[in-house]
């Protein structure tokens, strides 16, 4: 009776731990930020060849550490911002410094005419670059000595940005306080020109008013030039400037309390884009296990505003790249991938899906939490006489149809309607494909998503 009454309670421990192990595993499954949490791998900075993102990074490289230990550079891959693949190391002494380094800061990469770029601070003192003919090394170092060498400029030489502008010219931004840029000659490994300083209307920063800080990042969206310290960004009409400082885009009221602790220090960020989705990756030392000498990288999606800014980002554990059926809506601008449409601010508030035509599509990965037969929702207006039809299929616009909605006029591009479907779905996480189908001109314009 002992024996059996021992085994009862010991296949109900037995039960509890594998429960905590299930809730455990969903846990991970759910948490994408930060991005390969725990490893020290931080000054995230993203490009992306041929579809594959590349990230190249700097190693926190103790836990526990009262100074920065980075005894090297990091180069990771993805495929869909989910997944991560170490790929390889640059230890300094593969580089023209020759000797081990426990402040081997900041780096960025770029790609022309048939070589891969990877430049990269040797502390406050100077930036060095390698070549190779792949994203991910092996590395050749290219000059034998510093691009950027110590007193170049006023600033300290460090923290290294790569901008591609339209016209095929590259420029590299560095500094901290007050950023420098210069075009780079078409060898990618030597100046065009003497770096000049880039004018601020007002510097503002985490340390307040009056103070940038380091990391500069250049991109460019619709015409105009963005430069970046961190979280904080200043617009331009010219890559030079002079720039507007706009703020800071990461605020506590969208930002999970798990990352809430250090706000806007040290955010060390870059933006990139990936199937017409634009991104911000940057540190984190706010998240538990993380510190100032210890960081993550987390991402997060941006949308810029009808004026060009940049809307405040989310940064939750969620991440990017998958979504949770739970949810009471996922909001559509949040799309893995999109094919023949734009995305614009949303009169009710947010951002919203337009100029959908026939044949158009949008993806949404890793759909967790979908129960069998789900009932999907999609909110929207639509001011096509002849309505549309949106396709749910599975994976990609070929894949197997899950499902149709019939979408009918609903008077104007401003009046949004909820419209339901029912899904023949049997997995619970789902990749999601919709395609849109109708006549000629815009069919409909899409608020959100849901599932239920």
């Amino acid at each position: 009776m002992i024996t059996q009454f021992l085994n009862i309670k010991q296949t109900r421990i037995l039960v509890v731990f594998a429960c905590i192990i299930l809730l455990s595993t969903a846990s991970n499954l759910m948490a994408q930020n930060p991005i390969e949490k725990g490893k020290g791998l931080c000054d995230p900075q993203v490009r992306v060849y041929n579809d594959k993102v590349f990230l190249y990074a700097t190693h926190d490289a103790t836990p526990n550490s009262k100074v920065f230990c980075m005894n090297d550079w990091w180069i990771w891959s993805s495929t869909d911002l989910v997944n991560w693949k170490y790929e390889r190391t640059l230890k300094p002494e593969e580089t023209y410094y020759g000797k081990p380094l426990t402040s081997c800061w900041a780096t960025d990469a770029a790609y022309r005419n048939g070589k891969y770029y990877f430049y990269f601070s040797v502390g406050v003192t100077n930036v060095g670059v390698v070549e190779s003919s792949s994203p991910t090394g092996p590395w050749k170092d290219a000059l034998g000595k510093a691009l950027l060498p110590d007193s170049l400029t006023a600033t300290e030489e460090r923290d290294p940005g790569i901008l591609c502008d339209d016209d095929g010219n590259y420029y590299i931004i560095f500094g901290v306080w007050d950023f420098y840029i210069a075009k780079l000659n078409p060898d990618m490994i030597s100046l065009a020109e003497t770096p000049r300083m880039i004018v601020l209307d007002k510097k503002l920063g985490p340390y307040g008013l009056g103070k940038t800080d380091d990391k500069p990042f250049l991109h460019k969206y619709n015409g105009k030039y963005y430069l970046s310290w961190g979280c904080y960004y200043a617009m331009s009409d010219s890559v030079y400037g002079p720039y507007a400082t706009k703020g800071s885009i990461i605020v506590k009221q969208r930002t999970a309390q798990e990352f809430q602790k250090e706000l806007t220090f040290d955010r060390h960020g870059s933006f990139f884009e990936l199937y017409n989705q634009w991104y911000f990756i940057c540190n984190d030392q706010s998240y538990p296990g993380s510190n100032r000498h210890f960081r993550n990288s987390v991402i997060s999606y941006v949308h810029y505003l009808n004026n060009g800014e940049i809307d405040s980002v989310y940064i939750d554990t969620l991440g990017v790249g998958r979504y949770d059926a739970k949810s009471s809506a996922i909001q559509a601008e949040n799309y893995f991938k999109s094919v023949g449409v734009s995305k614009r601010e949303c009169p009710t508030g947010g951002f919203e899906i337009r100029d959908v035509k026939d044949g158009s599509y949008l993806v949404y990965p890793n759909v967790m939490h979908l129960k069998p037969k789900s009932e999907m929702s999609f909110h929207l207006s639509c001011a096509n006489l002849s309505g549309a039809t949106i396709e749910v299929r599975a994976n990609n616009a070929k894949g197997k149809l899950l499902g149709k909605c019939n979408i009918k006029d609903t008077g104007s591009w401003t009046n949004y309607q909820t419209f339901t479907c029912q899904l023949n779905n049997k997995s619970e996480n789902t990749n999601v494909t919709l395609v849109f189908r109708g006549g000629e001109a815009e069919l409909l314009r899409l608020d959100w998503l849901s599932f239920k």
